[in-house]
């Protein structure tokens, strides 16, 4: 199904089961729904499940323009009023957790569950390769080379971005939530593997302490893709987490 929110064409998929709470699952950067559907598959017959390729993603368009997390988190509520969605459990994978984290902090959804959801500004300090590029990009005669580099300094998601997305990244990566943390007060889930090097364990402990009503539940010798390398006790761990209906 096709939706159009905030400027966006939106790839959804929409089980409707006439049930009191909405399960709804974001996929993380450079994803889709296919990364969500194993954990969705259980909870697809009892729930109203939702799944969806965040702009930018999958099957789903960009957005207009280089959108916030602000900007993702109006668009999930648009797509919920559309949909006549009330009572929502968002269930978010890395960047879908950062926006989950910030649908909660401007809504209220019954609870949220973050697997891996990167929250913190990290601060490094400049290795060899960003000095060069930034020697490269402020050197007029040098800057026909300023892409080249660019590509040799960048993450992989970074390169692999259309520039529209690559703006979206900074601003994403960019923007630290610590301080506004406190104030989530819905129960929440964090899912972390021990040996995750995109969003490291130590940061979940972190996450934990921030939120107020939040609980941790460790995967040893996981890694970012712990929810998957642990699916049926992840599943198991929802079922609990979600409660009755």
């Amino acid at each position: 199904m096709e939706m159009v929110v905030k400027g966006a064409t939106i790839n959804f998929e929409y089980y409707d089961n006439s049930s009191n709470t909405s399960l709804v699952f974001l996929h993380g950067w450079g994803q889709n729904i296919e990364m969500m559907l194993p954990l969705a598959k259980p909870f697809l017959k009892k729930y109203n499940c939702l799944l969806l390729d965040l702009p930018g993603f999958g099957q789903s368009s960009e957005p207009p323009f280089a959108w916030s997390l602000y900007d993702y988190a109006d668009m999930l509520n648009e797509l919920f009023k559309k949909l006549k969605i009330k009572k929502v459990i968002l269930i978010g994978h890395s960047f879908g957790g950062k926006v989950s984290l910030v649908y909660a902090l401007k809504y209220k959804p019954l609870k949220l569950v973050l697997l891996a959801s990167p929250f913190m500004q990290k601060i490094k300090k400049p290795t060899l390769k960003t000095r060069f590029y930034k020697i490269v990009k402020n050197t007029p005669g040098l800057r026909i080379f300023e892409e080249a580099v660019k590509k040799k300094v960048g993450s992989t998601d970074y390169n692999n971005a259309t520039p529209l997305m690559r703006e979206v990244l900074v601003k994403h990566v960019n923007f630290d939530l610590c301080e506004y943390l406190p104030s989530i007060k819905c129960p929440t889930l964090l899912i972390w593997g021990t040996r995750d090097e995109a969003v490291s364990y130590s940061d979940a402990l972190v996450l934990e302490k921030l939120i107020p009503n939040a609980g941790l539940v460790t995967y040893e010798g996981a890694t970012h893709y712990a929810y998957l390398e642990r699916l049926q006790q992840t599943i198991n761990v929802l079922k609990s987490f979600i409660g009755s209906d």
